[in-house]
């Protein structure tokens, strides 16, 4: 068994976010009558059903999900990436060094420029980070 304050129950933890993050009900919102209509099968987004008798506002069966607070994901897992690491976008190295790369992963600038990016990508790599957009960088 796990100390409490320790490094086991953090990993236990951590193991118990991905699962979570594995699991979690990812269901898509289209509008009503989305496969009627070329126009909204193609471009497929959420708009609030709002007519009076509208039965998919009214939930009725056979009618595609409603969004509704059901649905939102847990607190601990919201905003993670599937690796159970919290994404932090870094522009330059100072903001890389204040980083725990057992926490975070990092996702370089899109406005910092190939050099920086190489730099920084190299330097993440080395201080053991996980860089999702590294791009050629090893």
């Amino acid at each position: 068994m796990a100390s409490e304050g320790g490094l086991g129950a953090e990993k236990v933890r951590r193991e118990w976010i991905r699962k979570a993050i594995a699991r979690k009900l990812k269901i898509s919102f289209y509008r009503n009558k989305w496969w009627k209509f070329a126009k909204f099968r193609n471009d497929p987004k959420w708009r609030k059903p709002r007519g009076k008798d509208n039965p998919m506002r009214l939930k009725l069966k056979g009618h595609p999900p409603v969004v509704s607070v059901g649905y939102g994901t847990p607190k601990l897992i919201r905003g993670l990436h599937p690796s159970g690491l919290t994404p932090v976008v870094v522009s330059n190295l100072k903001e890389l060094e204040k980083l725990d790369p057992s926490k975070f992963l990092v996702y370089v600038s899109s406005s910092v420029g190939l050099r920086k990016r190489l730099e920084i990508a190299r330097k993440a790599l080395e201080m053991g980070f996980r860089v999702a957009n590294a791009g050629g960088a090893r």
